[in-house]
């Protein structure tokens, strides 16, 4: 039976893109046949505590001779050191959703702080697994060899999209899912927003408001002029979540950078019209004739498409009709895990 050991860190029940990538590849691949091991890393990452790191080196001290380890890079990132000494011991699989030095919001000293530890960490592997190929190219500007860059993409769980009759006099319900974080874009949004007070629309935000707590706060405060128009919801469970995506009518990204960008290709899956920046691989995953893009932190462009989904019904309508097409394209999470599982049994 072919076997891995995974390290996640933290507790990857939090809903984002990352820790959904890595929960549901972990499932296919168990479906499969494979044997996944999960070891979960304490701390907080990637911006571990002396505690952490040590608990992370006896972990991967306790990893027997030969083992195949899959890291995901929120962790590997930065335990160049505690690999170190096992580099050649173990067999590295490094899981990539973007580069931690392209998170928005850092100071030059940690981004670079960042970089040269991501860099230095990769060096380490045998093999790197990205999420999207707009990632390739950032890897390779840290100096990892594209020879030992594999991209899998995410999967997506099969939906069948409603057909949406047409719509009374309600609001248009706007869906931002999506964590509080400066990378998001949550901020552009408002100001999108706010020269659009005539059109009718209420705007719910999913995701955590405790990641990034300082961000979350002004946000929330930012938009309270709004009242009930903007909703924030925080993080919610998956049940939760599937009736946001059926109670919407637009789904709205104005993401700063994404590795793929998989709540997005969850919209297209229910069908939904989406507006969304072109941010690193989203140009990829939105294809144009199921939504709008518009370029990262471009509040006026941004406004302007909304408007023109708040208030075009025949384009709505044919931009549900193009997702509803692009869904069924979509790979699944079988087909994706299978692409993964080959990835390993070639690496060498």
């Amino acid at each position: 039976m072919n076997s891995l050991a995974f390290l996640i860190p933290g507790d990857w029940n939090v809903r984002t893109g990352g820790y959904g990538y890595d929960r549901r590849l972990v499932q296919a691949l168990r479906q499969a046949g494979w044997a996944v091991d999960v070891h979960h890393l304490v701390g907080d990452w990637p911006y571990p505590g002396a505690a952490a790191r040590s608990a992370a080196a006896d972990l991967i001290a306790s990893l027997a001779d030969g083992r195949m380890v899959v890291i995901d890079g929120l962790a590997g990132a930065v335990l160049a050191d505690e690999v170190r000494p096992h580099a050649t011991r173990l067999r590295w699989v490094a899981l990539v959703h973007h580069p931690l030095h392209l998170e928005i919001g850092l100071d030059e000293t940690a981004r670079s702080r960042l970089r040269l530890a991501e860099a230095d960490a990769l060096q380490l592997v045998r093999q790197v697994v990205v999420t999207g190929a707009a990632t390739v190219q950032d890897l390779e500007a840290m100096g990892v060899a594209s020879a030992r860059i594999a991209v899998v993409e995410p999967g997506t769980d099969p939906i069948l999209p409603k057909n949406r009759s047409p719509r009374g006099t309600g609001p248009i319900q706007l869906l931002c899912v999506a964590t509080l974080t400066p990378r998001k874009g949550h901020a552009f949004l408002l100001q999108a927003l706010s020269g659009l007070g005539e059109l009718p629309w209420e705007l719910h935000n999913v995701g955590s408001t405790t990641r990034d707590p300082v961000t979350a706060a002004a946000l929330v405060a930012a938009s309270a002029p709004w009242g009930a128009r903007v909703q924030w919801h925080g993080e919610l469970t998956e049940a939760a979540v599937q009736a946001r995506f059926a109670a919407a009518d637009v789904f709205v990204l104005p993401s700063l950078h994404e590795g793929y960008g998989m709540v997005v290709a969850e919209a297209l899956a229910h069908g939904l019209p989406v507006v969304a920046t072109n941010a690193g691989a989203l140009a990829h995953t939105l294809p144009s004739q199921a939504g709008l893009h518009v370029n990262p932190g471009n509040a006026l462009a941004l406004r302007e498409a909304l408007a023109r989904v708040i208030e075009d019904t025949p384009l709505r309508e044919q931009l549900a009709a193009g997702a509803r097409d692009a869904a069924a394209r979509l790979p699944d999470w079988p087909r994706q895990a299978a692409a993964f599982a080959r990835v390993l049994e070639l690496m060498p």
